[in-house]
């Protein structure tokens, strides 16, 4: 019945030499395993994922040679012995019968380090390293250097390589004027700026013979100003296919690209147009990518003939058994990627080892296991926030009998806040997910109870959690009885009435939550593909250039003149995610949100708020509005830890009862888990 659902999803794809069980690429991600000797739990992660049954793995990116790194000592493959230690690798991933390419990433000007190069001598706006331009002999070598690799690869049994041709890194740099700029063969016309990528898949071809997947990442539309044509586009598909190319991926945007291209607020399957474009031009297998989260998505694109393979990255991370329950009738049971970013690409970018929000066990398979108790006892659970859900879920898991406590009439804490701004939709799969395990693995929920500290001392558990979440912090503003005032939770879960003119207080998360909620009057973006498209100036590159827009016009009025107040000096957002906060300063640009930063608020009255500037109080100036919001903050909710702790209790605090940190989801989920699997 299954593979019914799912027909294109779950077919093999015959590569003639070799074939995959089923049309699910897992896409290629930087997670700091490929860094330094950490081959045994690279060897654990993908050994999961491939049990998973997924169809292809793609690894992170290795480079070639040490230019070529992303970073000093990241991953690169360019010796023997280092082929001989990815073998733990390809052997864990052969033994749950999957298949295993590495990825070929050259950073070039991208690099975050002194020994860049690039075709021109040209700094990229995200690192603050000049490339070393590359003499017509360096660029040979460079070549020699991918193809080295991909024998390597090889070696260390990897079924192929990826070589990463998109996302703005070496071998795309040569591809667009404004980054080559040489007059040599390999700069000029487009017939030659492309040279470079044909020649390294055809040498590449050459080395490793015909019965070696060869995976081309091309940058379908590179969402840059004078980014490629469509024609040009098309003509290097045209020759990578020629040169020997298995199989085409499809890279979305270059990363210095102002285009917001997998987060969230995203809408799924975004940008699978662009593939199905291509499709009338090549003849062979073709990957579609970014934000397909889901079975159904999945297998409406491949029936709307949009690709032959549809490339889930992330979501491989939020659930390894992603294939396996969608083949086994179980898709309601995957945990979806939420494409926050937050343990992801902010954990990547920041140095640190990467995970998942929704699933800390990502990348920490060799140390976060929850294993099954020998000796089962009775837990309560106060708060089912994101904190308190997860530790509930791996205590019952783990086969502990679990009462889960919940204030209100529904599961989720304030997830059922966020699940409301524009964007943001995804949290409403983050709780269909936690109410299904809820049911599997039969925790008792009781909603509606504000269970007492003398309810649990009399019900003798062996261990209580405390996960009561948070409650807003009194920001002392002369005046905030007024009756103009509101707080976050009137708004978001309460849906009280705002006036068209609204001041925020407070420029963290829920600061611009609320901003956004308020500005879209309802009408999400993310929802409607079109709507979106317009509004980051995304065009058919057959249009313009990269894809891009040059002129934009807004379409759509704000629903409201919303002015977002902190009293901080300095950038508004400054602590959002770092791959995703420039993307929320953005939208609240476009519509027109007021920001101002070094205020104090003196009072609130009739006339609205009243606030000055800087150490001294000085310009006093009134901000005349209909409404202020309050979003300046929260406290640990933990009165029940006292009187608890007073009766000999075994009790433990998470998430926002522990720390408040905004809608700190990541933290909570993470810590709940860890605390769940070694009690």
């Amino acid at each position: 019945m299954t593979e019914s659902k799912y027909p294109h999803l779950l077919a093999p794809l015959d590569l003639g030499f070799t074939t995959l069980r089923n049309r699910v690429l897992m896409g290629s991600m930087h997670t700091g395993l490929e860094d330094g000797n950490k081959h045994d739990r690279l060897a654990a992660y993908f050994a999961e994922r491939a049990r998973g049954g997924v169809g292809l793995i793609i690894t992170g990116g290795y480079a070639p040679n040490r230019a070529g790194w992303v970073k000093p000592f990241a991953g690169k493959l360019t010796t023997r012995g280092e082929a001989t230690r990815h073998q733990q690798v390809t052997n864990a991933v052969h033994g749950e019968d999957g298949k295993i390419a590495m990825q070929i990433l050259h950073a070039g000007r991208y690099a975050y380090h002194p020994l860049s190069v690039a075709p021109s001598r040209i700094r990229s706006p995200i690192t603050p390293f000049t490339p070393r331009e590359l003499s017509s002999a360096g660029v040979e070598k460079q070549i020699q250097a991918f193809v080295r690799c991909a024998q390597l690869a090889r070696d260390a049994g990897y079924d192929g390589v990826e070589i990463m041709g998109s996302e703005g890194y070496f071998i795309n740099e040569f591809l667009v004027t404004h980054t080559n700029q040489r007059t040599d063969k390999w700069g000029g016309d487009y017939s030659q700026r492309m040279r470079l990528a044909v020649e390294i898949v055809e040498r590449t071809r050459a080395a490793v013979g015909p019965d070696f997947i060869i995976i081309y990442r091309l940058s379908m539309i590179d969402l840059i100003p004078d980014g490629n044509s469509w024609d040009e586009t098309v003509t290097l598909a045209k020759a990578i296919e020629a040169a020997g190319a298995t199989i085409i991926n499809t890279g979305i945007g270059w990363h210095e690209a102002r285009v917001p291209t997998i987060a969230t607020s995203v809408p799924r399957g975004a940008f699978t147009w662009v593939t199905k474009k291509m499709k009338q031009e090549v003849t062979i297998p073709l990957v579609t990518s970014n934000r397909i989260n889901l079975p159904d998505k999945a297998e409406q694109i491949l029936s709307d003939g949009c690709a032959d393979m549809v490339s889930l990255a992330r979501p491989m991370l939020a659930d390894a058994e992603f294939v396996n329950k969608t083949r086994e009738g179980r898709a309601d049971e995957i945990n979806v990627c939420i494409a926050c970013n937050q343990a992801c690409l902010d954990h990547t970018f920041a140095n640190k080892m990467s995970s998942c929000l929704v699933n800390p066990r990502a990348c920490h398979e060799t140390e976060l296991n929850y294993v099954a108790t020998e000796t089962p006892r009775r837990f309560a659970v106060v708060g089912s926030g994101p904190a308190g859900i997860s530790a509930a879920l791996v205590l019952a898991e783990r086969g502990h009998d679990v009462d889960l406590f919940e204030a209100a009439a529904e599961i989720g804490g304030q997830l059922n806040m966020a699940k409301v701004i524009p964007g943001k939709e995804e949290f409403h799969e983050m709780l269909r997910y936690f109410k299904r395990q809820i049911e599997l693995k039969s925790v008792s929920v009781h909603l509606q109870t504000r269970v007492s500290a003398d309810d649990l001392i009399a019900k003798a558990y062996d261990g209580v959690i405390i996960a009561t979440g948070v409650i807003p912090r009194d920001p002392n503003i002369d005046g905030q009885e007024h009756p103009k005032v509101l707080s976050y939770i009137d708004v978001l879960r309460e849906r009280a009435p705002v006036g068209n003119r609204v001041a925020i207080i407070g420029a963290g998360g829920i600061g611009f939550d609320v901003a956004e909620f308020l500005v879209q009057g309802g009408n999400s973006p993310t929802m409607h593909l079109d709507e979106w498209l317009a509004e980051w100036g995304v065009v058919d590159p057959s249009a313009a250039r990269g894809g891009i827009a040059m002129n934009r016009t807004p379409e759509k009025q704000p629903a409201r003149e919303v002015t977002l107040l902190q009293r901080k000096a300095g950038k508004l957002g400054a602590k959002l995610g770092k791959t995703t906060g420039w993307i929320h300063r953005a939208t609240l640009k476009m519509n027109n949100v007021r920001m101002i930063g070094d205020v104090n608020y003196e009072r609130i009255g009739d006339e609205g708020l009243l606030i000055s500037y800087g150490e001294k109080h000085e310009h006093p100036t009134w901000v005349e509005v209909d409404n202020i919001v309050m979003c300046a903050g929260q406290l640990p909710l933990r009165e029940l830890q006292e009187p608890l702790d007073s009766a000999g209790v075994a009790t433990h605090v998470i998430g926002g009862a522990d720390v408040a940190t905004e809608l700190d989801a990541k933290r909570a989920i993470d810590q709940g888990s860890r605390l769940a699997a070694r009690l």
